[in-house]
């Protein structure tokens, strides 16, 4: 029987790996992400199994615990983290992938030095890569979780010769995995390159405005993938291989489509510091205030409420609000009216990558109302009313109008050309790219100031009596 054992476990690998590109193709679609995510989970349970078959451990005692501190801790953070900090935890998941990955490679030289045995050349160019990627992933996914929880300003932190600093700790660990390789023994220049990799996630990460958030999420969750497939080429795993591959290739496709959301080249986004951590209402250039028109909750539910067509537009403004809830009873509401509603999902709008579908799952939202940006601009020309609920940036129009803008180029949700738009907003302020917003003083434009949350239980009272 045990002749059997490895094919045994190579087609559980192909089950779990198979299972994983089911489930990834499947979380394309907000309407099946669910179950992907399942099909995903139930991938990796399989993988860590025949993993824990085939491998020799220490002890079978210890790693059940360690799978059921794990598992514990993992279901109360699930549990107990609200959808609005969503981003901060998946920050903080992929940090932990990372270091995963990185203390994987620390095990395995740890374990063929203090045997006395030799490395060879291609498991510690491995190790070495795991180590880099993973300790970047870390740290600078600790530093994305500490922008995006408060704990330290969102707003590009520069200084004198920070791109420098960068290019001379990289040829520092270039030098530093050469003369590993050379003598995988020398314990200080393998303790030296970890120190190094450290720093550079660090210093990867701080010069990025909140502005570029679901960017940075994005490339780290890529970057977590690609530590763990150069964690598996060190213990020779092929799950492992392929289940970073994917997430790898899968982290970098994302990236790249969130770029083109904000018309942006990779390469601004690490180096230009774009974005701000919150922004200040801004007066024209000759220091005159400029003109806007409010409206009262009265006012904004006889336009919904006597409109043929409504699109929702959520921001990371209800995200904070944690209106979501209330956003579905508002449109459910319009509904029951005769009031034809959708919702209009930017690529970038919240702070991770389908912040929006996540948080208007929760709330039960119909799938086959949500729209993307392709699919909703040009619907805009016939709706009655755009209902923007704390997005600002995403629905700027200066992104299609002024050359001058910073945000030029960046596609945008349309908004502009609704037959009239009530924007929900605190206050006058800018977004995340520090840049202000045409839309709020256009004559077609309404705000509604006041928290979205507030203001939406508002308009549905308004709405009752109508």
């Amino acid at each position: 029987m045990l002749d059997y054992l490895p094919t045994g476990i190579q087609l559980t690998y192909l089950l779990a790996a198979s299972l994983f590109m089911i489930g990834l193709k499947q979380m394309g679609s907000p309407a099946t992400a669910r179950k992907g995510n399942l099909l995903g989970a139930v991938g990796m349970l399989l993988a860590v199994v025949a993993t824990l078959l085939d491998k020799q451990v220490l002890s079978y005692g210890l790693i059940l615990v360690a799978i059921a501190i794990g598992s514990a801790i993992g279901s109360l953070i699930a549990y107990k983290v609200a959808m609005t900090d969503m981003p901060q935890m998946v920050g903080l998941l992929n940090g932990l992938g990372g270091l995963a990955s990185s203390l994987v490679a620390v095990g395995e030289y740890w374990r063929i030095v203090s045997h006395g045995q030799a490395i060879a050349t291609d498991v510690n160019i491995s190790i070495i890569a795991s180590i880099l990627i993973g300790n970047i992933t870390f740290t600078g996914s600790m530093v994305a979780f500490a922008k995006l929880q408060g704990i330290m300003s969102g707003a590009p932190i520069r200084f004198a010769y920070q791109q420098t600093i960068n290019i001379l700790l990289l040829v520092a660990f270039g030098v530093g995995s050469t003369l590993l390789i050379a003598n995988p023994a020398d314990l200080a220049g393998f303790i030296g390159i970890n120190i190094i990799s450290l720093l550079l996630g660090v210093l990867f990460v701080i010069p990025i405005g909140g502005g570029d958030m679901p960017v940075v999420i994005s490339l780290l969750n890529s970057l977590s993938g690609v530590a763990a497939a150069a964690a598996g080429f060190v213990v020779m795993n092929n799950v492992l291989i392929i289940a970073g591959a994917l997430v790898g290739a899968s982290g970098l496709i994302l990236t790249q489509i969130m770029c083109k959301a904000m018309n942006r080249k990779l390469g601004s986004v690490l180096f230009s510091g774009f974005g701000t951590a919150s922004g200040t209402s801004v007066a024209n250039a000759d220091g005159a205030s400029k003109n806007f028109h409010s409206i009262d909750p009265e006012e904004c539910a006889m336009m919904l409420g006597y409109a043929r067509s409504v699109v929702i537009v959520p921001g990371y403004g209800m995200a904070v609000a944690q209106a979501q809830h209330a956003v579905r009873e508002l449109a459910d509401m319009l509904e029951r009216k005769g009031v034809e509603v959708k919702y209009a999902i930017h690529p970038v709008a919240g702070r991770m990558p389908g912040h929006m579908n996540v948080l208007l799952a929760e709330a039960n939202v119909p799938y086959s109302q949500l729209y993307d940006m392709d699919d909703i601009n040009s619907q805009f020309e016939t709706t009655d009313v755009a209902l923007v609920i704390g997005a600002n940036d995403v629905v700027n129009p200066a992104a299609r109008t002024d050359q001058a803008s910073p945000i030029y180029g960046m596609p945008i949700l349309e908004v502009d050309r609704a037959k009239n738009t009530i924007v929900i907003k605190r206050g006058m302020s800018t977004g995340f790219a520090g840049v202000d917003n045409e839309l709020f003083y256009q004559d077609k434009t309404m705000m509604l100031f006041g928290g979205a949350k507030d203001m939406v239980g508002k308009l549905a009272a308004e709405l009752k009596q109508l």
